[in-house]
């Protein structure tokens, strides 16, 4: 199907090459355009004002381009944006959880940006504002709200902010009586922490230059955070730390992990100057997660070969490995997501044959239940409790089609409660839809599950245009939950799709196993073959199939536009990770050393070296006739920086065979999240949604 050019004829940028040539294992690289990585990043992201003015002109002129490119849809993007701001509630609010006293919940209002933070009396009454994220973002360019936990007595509020998007987030601590808060502001931190027993002080996780979580430290209220106490350091910068508690407020623990190995030191809440016990030693390839549940703790672990997870006990007092029970044994196919325990109760998230469910056990029997669903495809969350000691916990579902749904459950009882239902003002009618899933044999006879939404009235004649999501890392599996957004693509004719690719868990551990390292081209392939599955069962046609994903998403998009251009009518790339083998040899970058597990290390190992170097979207860029492509980022981003995809849009150009256009949207005054308020980022939504329909000539729909 041949579509009109929807684009005007303008010249973009053109960086300048400045050949900069690197040499690893006796392979040489040239690198046109390095010169666009701020050589100051690290006091960029925390003062954007310091990028290099040459830098900032060439970014500024992209996004000039791309608005110009982008001018003829400035109606459409009203329009859909504000198609996607009338199906939220505006004053939407969660419903209050219960803990001790109280009940706390959080609830927006009407055309506010940010959060509110709110608690009332346990068994109703008036609501007592405890934090307004729209009047702490007042004057502020960018803010985002990270964690907030009250104190156990009910008395203080620890909360945390960005205001940069660089992710350095600072903390204050609110006085509940008052409602101000004290003098002391903790900078660098992960975004959170967790109360020590006594209520006078928090540990937190403190962030080096390079944005690392390097330290656990311990900072006493009313004392100078510069003479916080050192509680403990990790040495190993491949590691990931971050630190937090229990409901029944008896330990602190510290979680030490990398993709592949995890370790945990834990710490008497009640004594947090105690020496961090260590409860297992970290071991290639083994990972482990406590759950406290009174005298024990419960260990969700792969060890012995349980790849899809078994569930262990030990005697919390000395919860060595040596102690380990098994309790809930090693299942193939069966991948146990998570568990929480409760004073009579054990509930596990798990996922088999694709599909999430809830079981609950009997602590004292031993005697499972699962909670059941009727749908072909949906999506369950664990909600959970405050509380330890309850029969009840909370948990929410969807799917493509069943806006979410939040419940109480008796575990004793087996009683579900419906509390809310997503609220659609401008209306919802799950009738005039129709959702399936789709199993698509790959280029090795795998079958990859796919997740399709559609609107009733929309003719499966192979003329249909296709939003197809992929992502396919670190065993992220994509949910079939419910989306308001999509629905404005839906509505105009689109068949919506997700490829639930290897490299995430969405059919167990060994998914995930599949689609990284050495096998990250399974990933790729699998959602090239969904597409081509998609135009062969007359879903769509390939100049009708618009690719999207980001992050590493991303990386899968700028790994498709190079395999298989003709396959996609339009790629767009959100944050990508696309130059994947110039960050994964530079162990200054924030994320390098902790991704090693995921992508190898091509430093040290010349087969990882190849073996990325042979899939490196920027690395790959040749003169090939690829469709219209977007990339989308943010100039403080610490996970993505900015200028992996400045650098691959200006390669883009250079190279291809083609006049289909780049286009590259930077937010100036964001991170890898992008805008920081729910009605902000529903603008950037329909700007990428307007793109799709641009290129596949729906605009007037």
């Amino acid at each position: 199907m041949t579509k009109p050019f929807p684009f005007p004829e303008i010249a973009p940028p053109a960086a300048a090459k400045r050949p900069v040539s690197h040499t690893h294992h006796g392979i040489t690289r040239s690198d046109d355009y390095a010169w666009l990585r701020a050589e100051n990043w690290q006091e960029m992201f925390r003062d954007p004002t310091l990028l290099d003015p040459e830098i900032r002109a060439h970014l500024e002129a992209e996004n000039d381009y791309q608005s110009k490119m982008m001018a003829d849809t400035e109606a459409l993007r009203k329009m859909l944006f504000a198609e996607m701001k009338g199906r939220i509630k505006e004053d939407d609010s969660s419903v209050p959880m219960k803990d001790g006293p109280y009940a706390y919940g959080s609830s927006f209002r009407k055309g506010g940006e940010q959060p509110r933070y709110f608690r009332v009396p346990r068994d109703g009454g008036a609501e007592e504002m405890l934090l307004d994220g729209d009047a702490e973002a007042e004057g502020k360019a960018y803010f985002r709200l990270g964690g907030t936990d009250h104190s156990a007595d009910h008395t203080k509020l620890l909360w945390a902010y960005d205001d940069k998007g660089s992710e350095f987030y600072s903390l204050k601590v609110r006085d509940l009586a008052s409602g101000e808060d004290l003098t002391e502001t903790v900078p660098d931190t992960g975004g959170g922490g967790v109360w020590t027993a006594r209520n006078d002080g928090f540990l937190y996780t403190r962030l080096d230059s390079n944005h690392r979580p390097s330290k656990i430290v311990h900072h006493v209220l009313g004392s100078d955070p510069k003479q916080d106490r050192l509680v403990y350091e990790e040495k190993d910068p491949g590691f990931f730390m971050n630190v937090g508690g229990t409901r029944t407020n008896d330990w602190i623990l510290i979680a030490i992990n990398d993709h592949e190995t995890s370790e945990y030191r834990i710490i008497p809440a009640n004594d947090p100057t105690a020496l961090p016990k260590l409860v297992k030693a970290r071991e290639a390839g083994v990972q482990y997660d406590l759950e406290e549940g009174g005298d024990v703790f419960f260990i969700l672990t792969n060890i012995d070969g349980a790849k899809d997870f078994k569930i262990m006990s030990a005697p919390a007092a000395d919860p060595r490995q040596e102690n380990w029970t098994e309790i809930v044994p090693h299942e193939p196919g069966r991948l146990i997501l998570g568990v929480m325990a409760f004073r009579d109760f054990l509930i596990r998230l798990e996922r088999k044959e694709g599909l999430p469910r809830i079981v609950v056990r009997d602590r004292t029997s031993g005697e499972e239940h699962s909670i059941f669903f009727e749908e072909e495809a949906y999506s369950l969350g664990l909600g959970g409790s405050l509380e330890y000691d309850t029969d009840v916990f909370r948990f929410s579902y969807s799917s493509m089609t069943t806006p979410s749904q939040v419940y109480d459950y008796d575990m004793r009882t087996r009683e579900r409660v419906l509390l809310k239902t997503q609220e659609v003002p401008s209306g919802h009618d799950a009738d005039h839809y129709v959702t399936r899933r789709l199993m698509v044999a790959s280029h090795d006879g795998e079958l990859v599950p796919v997740s399709i939404l559609y609107h009733r009235d929309t003719p499966l004649d192979g003329g249909a245009p296709c939003l197809l999501y992929g992502y396919g890392s670190y065993g992220i599996a994509i949910p079939a939950s419910f989306n308001t957004n999509c629905l404005s693509l839906v509505d105009r004719g689109f068949v919506y799709a997700i490829a639930h690719v290897r490299g995430g868990k969405d059919k167990g551990f060994s998914w995930y196993e599949e689609g990284k390292r050495e096998k990250k081209t399974n990933t790729f392939l699998d959602f090239v073959a969904v597409a081509k599955h998609l135009v062969a069962e007359g879903f769509t046609a390939h100049d009708r199939i618009v690719a999207q994903g980001g992050s590493a998403g991303g990386l899968l998009m700028g790994a498709v536009a190079n395999m298989a251009p003709e396959a996609f009518g339009a790629i767009v790339a959100e944050v990508p990770f696309v130059d994947v083998l110039t960050t994964m040899l530079d162990a200054t970058l924030p994320l390098t050393p902790p991704e090693w597990p995921e992508w190898g290390n091509p430093i040290e190992s010349v087969a990882d070296y190849q073996t990325i170097a042979a899939y490196s979207p920027y690395d790959n860029v040749g003169p090939l006739a690829y469709p219209p492509i977007l990339a989308v980022a943010g100039l403080t981003d610490p996970r993505v920086t900015y200028w992996e995809p400045a650098k691959w849009v200006a390669k883009l150009r250079d190279l291809k065979a083609c006049d289909n256009p780049v286009l590259f949207r930077i937010n100036m005054e964001a991170g890898h999240a992008g805008a920081s308020g729910r009605f902000s980022r529903l603008e950037e939504i329909a700007y990428t949604y307007a793109f799709a329909l641009k290129v596949t000539g729906k605009t007037d729909a």
